[in-house]
């Protein structure tokens, strides 16, 4: 268990700044992953490089609002570093979570040998009726147009999948809950899990209500891991591990995630 932050006065000067970061990643990140999906998707059908691009942009957005939260730790005066995880592994995770995140994995290695015999190239793609905006992509449509096909967007989604285990992990387990359990005066474990399940479920909302209760689950479990161990080192490498399975995914098990897109050949 971390030493969590019991009053919002262990922030000292940085207690506002913190409060408005979390805020902003509970209402702000939902709104602002819709517009940049969004117009991702607009781009993809013209634009060879939009994935490329949009990977860039990811990595400059995470590691950014990474760097703020940390900074705004750094003026924290009484909260340590084992208070936002920033610190090897304490005990070995609990019973219980433990079956869970050995659940997850099983579930990774599964839908990873799914994915690789092409259950992706069943899926029917929706016809767009005339009228439709360009950005009228069924949600699920909208997260298989992130997976990379080429080798350079491989390459460039290594570094994504490692940036989110890493900046994903440190903002919404170790900053945001410190922020919460602040706020809340000492909360209990497993609602400070429900609050990390429900932040990081609505994240996602660019990948519709599925994608919501799906990451959400996996937040929260993520969240039950770190506060059992009192570390993210080991949220961020499950979280690393669930999307960097892509990778193994061949682009010849992708469908075109556009009109004109051709599928590329196997490797």
């Amino acid at each position: 268990m971390t030493g969590l932050p019991d009053s919002l006065a262990d922030f000292g000067p940085a207690a506002l700044a913190a409060v408005v970061v979390a805020a902003y990643l509970v209402v702000g990140e939902p709104v602002a992953g819709h517009v940049l999906h969004r117009r991702f998707e607009g781009r993809l059908r013209t634009d060879a490089g939009a994935r490329r691009s949009f990977y860039r942009r990811l990595l400059v957005l995470e590691w950014g609002l990474a760097v703020l939260a940390f900074v705004v730790w750094l003026f924290a005066t009484d909260v340590s570093a084992g208070a936002v995880g920033l610190r090897w592994p304490q005990e070995w995770p609990g019973p219980f979570t433990a079956v869970v995140v050995v659940v997850v994995l099983l579930f990774v290695v599964a839908s990873t040998r799914q994915l690789r015999a092409g259950a992706l190239l069943e899926m029917v793609r929706p016809t767009r009726r005339p009228g439709d905006g360009r950005h009228a992509e069924p949600p699920g449509q909208s997260t298989l147009a992130l997976l990379p096909r080429t080798d350079d967007e491989r390459r460039l989604f290594t570094v994504v999948g490692i940036t989110a285990g890493v900046c994903e992990e440190w903002l919404y387990r170790g900053f945001f809950l410190a922020v919460v359990a602040a706020v809340l005066g000492g909360a209990p474990s497993f609602v400070l899990v429900v609050v990390a399940a429900v932040a990081f479920g609505l994240a996602h909302a660019y990948q519709g209500r599925a994608g919501i209760v799906l990451t959400g689950v996996l937040g929260g479990i993520m969240a039950a891991l770190y506060l059992d161990t009192g570390s993210l080192l080991w949220p961020v490498l499950l979280h690393a591990v669930i999307d960097l399975r892509f990778l193994l995914v061949p682009a010849s098990a992708l469908p075109a995630s556009s009109p004109g897109e051709q599928e590329p050949p196997e490797g």
